[in-house]
């Protein structure tokens, strides 16, 4: 039996059809996507390559790029492949539909214990493995980690992220960014930071918020928030256990150098139970080639953005139509 014909187009991108908005910002748009030959389901970001040009934001797009393409790891959200047209960039990544961690505890308040301790060892599996090949990721944050249909937590976002061949001479990165809320204490001066300690503490703010349900640092003055954060001011709720005040404790450390270590955490009592350790092939040769060749006009390297007319209602248009409009 056939499907009912359906009115209107869709927009055909190389070999995938665009459907609806999953989240639009100020120079991109998500869209959720089909691959036409596999049938794919996939997210988009289509970025305007104008507004990247305007505000001079071409080495942060390819920093972006570069990064998720070296980041190949189960915990971290899949870049498939990247496309242009003349007025567009395309970001193929890995579609996962359980949404924004934020979102379940803004709807659900604090997770039980063992909830949150397990997507904190996700995390830190996979911030182990970004600070492993030399990536700093500077705006940890609950908006920031998606989860998939089996719960599985994936890092997103690597806009703010830093190479560690961004460093100065005194082994420092000097740009401060992130989310004022999870900034470590020391991105906040002007004295250079340490990239994996900056992310271990954002991790911190991260794992109490998922057992609180609120954030340890929070004030409506911003200087008045800088200084709770620099002073590491913050009181624990009664229901949490003694084992994870003590590693939050160490972890929410405003010196640095004193601060527990990803290592560390690895060999905490309470990190530990029911740890499985993520099992993932690494792969040693990556190709970056496509990431200049986006911001090229060669022929050869763009894609045409096409309308077409579908034959008939499929299960790819059922799921766009009943979750919003295109």
């Amino acid at each position: 039996m056939s499907s009912p014909s359906m009115p209107g187009t869709w927009t055909r991108v190389g070999k995938y059809e665009l459907g609806r908005t999953l989240g639009e910002g100020s120079f991109a748009k998500v869209k959720f996507a089909r691959h036409v030959t596999t049938g794919d389901c996939v997210a988009i970001k289509v970025i305007d390559r104008d507004r990247v040009l305007h505000h001079r934001m071409v080495e942060q797009i390819k920093r972006e790029i570069s990064t998720m393409k070296m980041i190949k790891h189960p915990n971290v959200l899949n870049l498939y492949e990247v496309m242009a047209s003349r007025t567009k960039i395309y970001i193929v990544l890995e579609y996962v539909e359980g949404g924004e961690l934020f979102d379940k505890i803004a709807k659900y308040g604090k997770f039980k214990e063992d909830v949150a301790r397990s997507y904190f060892q996700q995390l830190i599996n996979a911030v182990d493995y970004c600070h492993s090949r030399g990536v700093y990721h500077r705006d940890l944050k609950p908006e920031n980690l998606l989860l998939d249909s089996y719960g599985v937590l994936k890092v997103s976002d690597f806009g703010l992220s830093a190479f560690s061949q961004q460093v100065r001479g005194d082994g420092l990165l000097h740009t401060a960014c992130g989310t004022p809320n999870y900034v470590a204490p020391e991105v906040l001066t002007d004295k250079g930071y340490d990239g994996t300690s900056s992310d271990v503490w954002s991790c911190g703010v991260i794992l109490f918020v998922l057992m609180a349900g609120y954030l340890p640092f929070d004030e409506p003055n911003l200087m008045a928030l800088y200084r709770r954060i620099q002073k590491a001011e913050f009181s624990f709720p009664s229901w949490f256990s003694s084992g994870a005040k003590r590693l939050i404790k160490r972890i929410l450390d405003p010196n640095p150098l004193s601060r527990i270590t990803i290592s560390e955490i690895l060999e905490n009592e309470w990190f530990k139970k029911n740890y499985k350790p993520p099992r993932f092939e690494t792969e040693e040769d990556v190709s970056l080639d496509d990431v200049d060749a986006v911001f090229n006009d060669s022929e050869e390297h763009l894609v045409t953005e096409r309308k077409e007319k579908p034959v008939s209602m499929n299960a790819f248009e059922l799921i766009s139509r009943s979750q919003g409009s295109i």
